[in-house]
């Protein structure tokens, strides 16, 4: 018998306890012995909880039992995860997480700790929530070099864009609505400021490219900035704006990783992922361009994930399921200030002033624009030649990459 252990009894830790017992039948079918719930650690009591006599308010009862075999960490941050985690992975047990903050922060450190204590340290729900991600990059593409990877990656993001492009609704009017629905939290900042896609793209890239990208080397923007002018300028041009992830391995082999939102081609399938769904597009030398899409976030969804885990380290339990990449390094990551793209560009100046600037550019409309606002398409250039051309008209742009 497999025992199993969770820290953190909130949204994803107590979806982990019900899918672990609702499915125990098909779970121990794919594991091929016998799973169970031992302990759930919370500093929390829940009395009235199906669960109510697992529940242990240190972890040390964890860490001493060695019939505890897989410790799953929900608990979220860096701080107690970490050293919790650290402790399990000492202990012998292997760990399971959600946690993207902790994998994208410390995840070399901690995959290298399980190899040393011959344990499995997994992570596929720290992405995609729902969606496999980590185990098809790791495996079923292994035979290619990956040459990008964009997607996607935040699900609340995509709700508050979608809501303003099919409702015509205010950045702050959607996020209202998207904390009304649950699907943003009170403090947004991780989401709307791209934090929370910047972590998921710094794991991607790790796993891809075999060495480690911390989140400060990757510039990150938002979409506090986007209004619905933006929106309308974007749908007369057929595109749709979408906060993406985005990784390139240059010819050089440095990575080129940032987060930013883009014009997004209609007839792009990435721009057809709406609500608070997510999608992830990989290319691979061999395979071509492969995606993935679901639900990146949700009690439910990210539980399937944490429990596919869990089977996967009870079947490897004598012999290590492998997830490696190696230290990072300063020199890894360049910004993309020198990739090439199309421009959307939203200013106050005349149009033969930016013919001028830019030279020949496709000028976009929209109903009700203000007398001098121009929004235009360049072609392909480089951020800095985008701003050295902007200097020229004078006063702040609106200034989106077109993918």
């Amino acid at each position: 018998m497999i025992n199993v252990a969770i820290m953190g009894f909130g949204v994803v830790g107590s979806g982990v306890a019900e899918v672990l017992t609702g499915n125990a039948g098909q779970i121990d079918r794919k594991a091929e012995e016998s799973i169970r719930l031992k302990y759930i650690l919370d500093v929390r009591d829940f009395p009235d909880s199906l669960f109510a006599d697992k529940f242990v308010h240190d972890f040390a009862v964890i860490e001493n039992d060695p019939d505890v075999d897989i410790v799953v960490e929900t608990i979220g941050g860096v701080r107690a995860a970490k050293d919790f985690t650290e402790r399990a992975l000492k202990a012998g047990k292997s760990v399971v997480t959600s946690n993207k903050e902790l994998v994208a922060t410390h995840g070399y450190d901690l995959l290298r700790l399980a190899e040393e204590h011959g344990v499995s340290y997994l992570f596929e729900a720290s992405v995609g929530g729902g969606i496999p991600i980590i185990r098809p990059l790791n495996q079923c593409l292994a035979a290619n070099e990956i040459e990008e990877i964009v997607g996607i990656l935040n699900g609340t993001t995509n709700y508050i864009l979608t809501r303003m492009i099919r409702s015509g609704l205010s950045f702050e009017a959607a996020l209202k609505e998207a904390q009304q629905n649950g699907y943003a939290e009170q403090d947004p900042t991780a989401d709307i400021e791209g934090h929370d896609a910047c972590r998921k793209i710094c794991i991607l890239s790790s796993l891809a490219f075999g060495q480690h990208v911390y989140p400060d080397q990757v510039p990150t923007e938002g979409i506090t900035k986007v209004t619905l002018a933006d929106v309308a300028y974007a749908e007369s041009c057929g595109h749709k704006i979408k906060l993406l992830g985005r990784c390139i391995r240059r010819e050089d082999g440095k990575l080129c990783v940032y987060v930013a939102p883009h014009l997004v081609d209609s007839e792009n399938p990435l721009a057809g992922v709406e609500d608070v769904f997510n999608a992830i597009t990989v290319k691979g030398n061999a395979v071509g361009d492969v995606m993935f899409y679901g639900r990146g976030a949700g009690k439910l969804p990210t539980a399937s994930a944490v429990v596919a885990d869990v089977v996967d380290a009870a079947k490897h339990r004598r012999g290590r399921k492998y997830l490696h990449w190696g230290p990072g390094s300063a020199e890894l990551v360049v910004p993309p200030t020198e990739l090439e793209s199309a421009w959307y560009v939203r200013v106050q100046a005349g149009s033969d002033a930016v013919r001028a600037a830019f030279g020949e550019v496709t000028l976009l409309a929209r109903p009700g624009a203000p007398e001098g606002e121009n929004a235009f398409l360049t072609a392909p250039m480089t951020e800095g030649a985008v701003r050295e051309k902007l200097t020229a008209l004078g006063g702040s742009a609106s200034l989106l990459r077109v993918l």
